[in-house]
């Protein structure tokens, strides 16, 4: 149904003659049919506090939409844990716990001629530096606290990032006594590994061909995994199931089988309550300074970032998986973490800004009482407690949680006051150089993911199949799968409204020029979220003409200003093409996209990302608002329609229009490359692995879909690259790459004449040559000679 306009009717048809000349036409202000646009603030900033506000919203009502996603069963405890398998195969996915782990001789002791493993002692326990095999190519390695005694169970002990093993049981200063959580494990006849975690350290967060950064290690990884379906939570989750392993494989070994636990604080404590969830054999989990809601994680560093995490996994659900096995809460002090450190000498600033506070104690209580019904219903309330470390404040070891942690490892307490340990380092032990075990784990890490950087490739071939569609009926079965998948998995959906939402445009007039009239425009999405642009209309129309439209889209940081104006410095990328098309004849469209205002916008994906979405999620459905509005309009050709981006707007070009099927055709400029390896080499200074645009990085995006499989779905619509051999977003070599198989997958289809790509010798900019021929001929347009 067309929107009607009566007023524009009658000025575009019945007093003009069959030709209106640019001095007839004079639109009023605003448009006709729509009422007029008022605001305070640029469009940009009211679109991206609107889109800010529902983010909020959807993450505060998180915790009520969760329930949908479970189906507890609680006649038996068998039925409990067969009702949330799914649940948990599913919260090991979305972690990037997912590669297979490899058997390993066993705890290995770190040795040589001259030294032994055992770097410290007490009548209790020796402490042993050891190491064991994770992943292919990934190990641990840490300290082992073995007990001199009979061993009554066998526990992982996980500090917070900012602690090494040694400080971890006193060996060195900086965590307080009580906090030594191992050493009175391994005093009570239990046997301790303690791994050691990816730092919050940024020394090695760059390459020496490209250039370091101030990013945390942990934040380092996070983005090269989370481009690749995996994650630095997830590794580490692994390293403890890794020691599981180990320890059923001595159970076995020694004929009997002891209970095995997971202690943790800070950092620790987040992968203490991930593994003990993740991980049915771990019987007692103890998660210190870290549980609480989590409804704000998008404040917290960004390597605690979990792609739809929040849609059914908050602390309470995630400790809920435990039962009917035993956890801890206990909420205390943790190293606080104000941001990512500052550059240090030969470090550049790109890491994403983010804090750690000691959790609120009313937050930890909320959260617990949310989780409790589920271990209430299993008759198992005792199985699940929450310790409050003077108030929340003090630090984590107290008394009653170690009570409560032995408890669930179905260990007696011994009335006689256990004394405190005093380790000494022995003479002939191993030098551990902790700076040096640090760098070697987080190389392992990197060179793990960019293997499966390397294989990503062959595994979308496998996925996607091009070589199979040699005709477009044989792809149109397909195509609408693969497009859901995409969507769902990648990109993520707003859920509908509840209600229909009227368009409610707003216009105003910005721009009045001899060929063309500009109009403001803004219309809504869903609640609170607002589409908008500028509309230009060429004076030249004749009565009851519709001609085609071009949606010019703007890149990073950029309004649709930039790709109209002549006179300032965006005319240096954008060479105003949106003013060179409606000086051809055709109607011109520049929306304003919410890629604007630096962590303004950044901070949006933040805080979508746990619901499942992107910033994608968002522009999607406004750009299919936009066109329900463009195609009322009764001077627009509806079923001409196309698009053409520059920069963020070429990555727009490839994210938008194969969702958007209304869309003719699409021109990807100053964008098009092998985007995985982008986001994910750790060794190529194209890659945002080292720079700050920290919101780009898309979950799984090397298993589901590079730029050649996004342009596919296109397909049988045109498809069109612009490309400036010096534009410095990609080598030529890699862009060639990716568009050859866009190219053969659009020629075995018989439709190679639908897609092309062109090169000019110029940089990141419009290029506006074969792209203009391209619009034109699509879009069965003969131009208006330029001026």
């Amino acid at each position: 149904m067309r929107f009607p306009f009566p007023l524009l009717a009658l000025l575009l048809l019945a007093p003009f003659p069959s030709f209106v000349t640019a001095q007839t036409l004079n639109l009023p202000d605003p448009l006709p049919g729509t009422a007029p646009l008022k605001l305070s603030v640029p469009l940009d900033e009211h679109m991206v506090a609107g889109i800010d506000a529902y983010a909020l919203r959807a993450l505060a009502e998180s915790p009520q939409l969760r329930p949908q996603k479970w189906n507890y069963d609680f006649a038996s405890h068998a039925a409990f844990i067969e009702s949330i398998k799914d649940n948990r195969a599913r919260f090991k996915k979305i972690i990037g716990a997912v590669d297979p782990r490899v058997s390993g001789p066993g705890f290995e002791l770190l040795s040589t001629t001259e030294k032994s493993s055992v770097i410290a002692e007490c009548p209790e326990f020796k402490v042993h530096a050891v190491h064991w095999r994770v992943l292919d190519g990934m190990t641990a390695t840490g300290l082992l606290l073995q007990p001199t005694g009979d061993i009554q169970a066998r526990v992982v002990a996980l500090p917070d990032a900012d602690w090494t093993p040694e400080m971890f049981v006193g060996l060195k200063p900086g965590v307080p006594k009580s906090a030594q959580i191992p050493l009175a494990l391994a005093a009570r006849g239990i046997q301790v590994v303690i791994p050691t975690l990816i730092s919050r350290d940024a020394q090695h967060s760059g390459h020496p061909e490209v250039f370091f950064t101030n990013q945390p290690h942990r934040e380092f990884i996070y983005r090269m995994a989370f481009e690749m379906g995996r994650h630095v939570i997830g590794y580490e989750v692994q390293k403890v199931m890794a020691a599981v392993d180990q320890f059923e494989r001595l159970d076995k070994q020694e004929g009997r089988i002891l209970p095995v636990g997971v202690v943790g604080v800070g950092e620790g404590g987040l992968l203490a309550l991930f593994s003990g969830a993740a991980d049915y054999r771990i019987q007692s989990t103890w998660v210190a300074g870290y549980f609480q809601q989590r409804e704000d994680v998008w404040q917290e560093p960004i390597y605690r970032n979990v792609w739809s995490q929040l849609t059914e996994f908050g602390d309470a659900e995630i400790a809920a998986m435990i039962a009917p096995r035993s956890c801890v809460i206990e909420a205390c002090a943790v190293p606080v973490v104000k941001g990512p450190p500052a550059p240090q000498k030969g470090q550049r600033a790109s890491a994403a800004p983010g804090v750690i506070e000691i959790a609120k104690p009313e937050s930890v209580k909320a959260e617990f009482e949310r989780a409790l019904p589920v271990f209430e219903q299993l008759g198992l309330q005792r199985n699940l407690s929450l310790v409050f470390s003077d108030e929340g404040t003090g630090p984590a070891g107290s008394g009653k949680a170690l009570a409560d942690f032995l408890f669930g490892l179905r260990i007696r307490q011994n009335r006689k006051m256990v004394p405190p340990v005093v380790l000494q380092p022995t003479a002939d032990g191993i030098q551990v150089d902790p700076a040096a075990r640090q760098e070697q784990q987080f190389n392992e890490m990197n060179a793990f993911t960019q293997e499966l950087l390397n294989r990503s490739a062959r595994y979308r071939d496998k996925e996607w199949q091009p070589g199979k569609y040699t005709s477009v009926a044989l792809w149109e079965k397909d195509a609408d799968r693969l497009r859901n998948k995409v969507y769902d998995e990648l990109i993520g959906r707003l859920p509908a409204p509840e209600q229909a939402v009227p368009l409610n445009v707003k216009t105003r007039k910005v721009l009045d020029e001899d060929q063309y009239v500009g109009y403001e425009v803004m219309l809504d999405v869903q609640p609170d979220i607002v589409a908008g642009g500028i509309l230009l209309i060429p004076r030249d129309l004749k009565p009851g003409e519709r001609r085609p439209v071009v949606v010019c889209q703007h890149g990073l940081e950029g309004t649709p200003m930039d790709t109209i104006q002549a006179e300032d410095r965006a005319f240096a990328a954008y060479k105003n093409f949106s003013a060179q098309l409606v000086k051809r004849g055709l109607i011109v469209y520049a929306p304003q996209n919410p890629y604007k205002g630096r962590d303004r916008f950044r901070t949006l994906q933040r805080k979508s990302n746990p619901m499942q979405r992107s910033l994608y999620s968002y522009i999607i459905p406004q750009h299919e608002r936009t066109l329900e509005w463009l195609s009322g309009l009764p001077f627009v050709d509806e079923q001409r329609i196309g698009f053409y981006g520059l920069s963020y707007g070429g990555k727009t070009a490839v994210r938008v229009p194969p969702f958007v099927k209304q869309y003719v055709f699409s021109i990807c400029s100053g964008d098009f490359n092998e985007w995985v390896r982008k986001n994910a080499d750790s060794a190529h200074r194209y890659s945002y692995v080292f720079h700050g645009e920290y919101e780009i990085f898309e979950w799984n995006m090397g298993h589901v879909a590079n730029y050649a499989e996004l342009s596919y779905l296109m397909a049988p619509r045109p498809f069109m690259v612009e490309r400036g051999h010096n534009d410095g977003v990609a080598p030529d070599e890699w862009v060639a790459a990716e568009y050859a198989k866009v190219r053969r997958f659009y020629t075995q289809m018989g439709i190679g004449d639908r897609t092309e790509i062109e090169y000019f010798d110029g940089p990141h900019t419009i290029y506006g040559q074969g792209t203009f021929d391209f619009i034109f001929r699509h879009l069965n347009w003969k131009p208006t000679p330029a001026k």
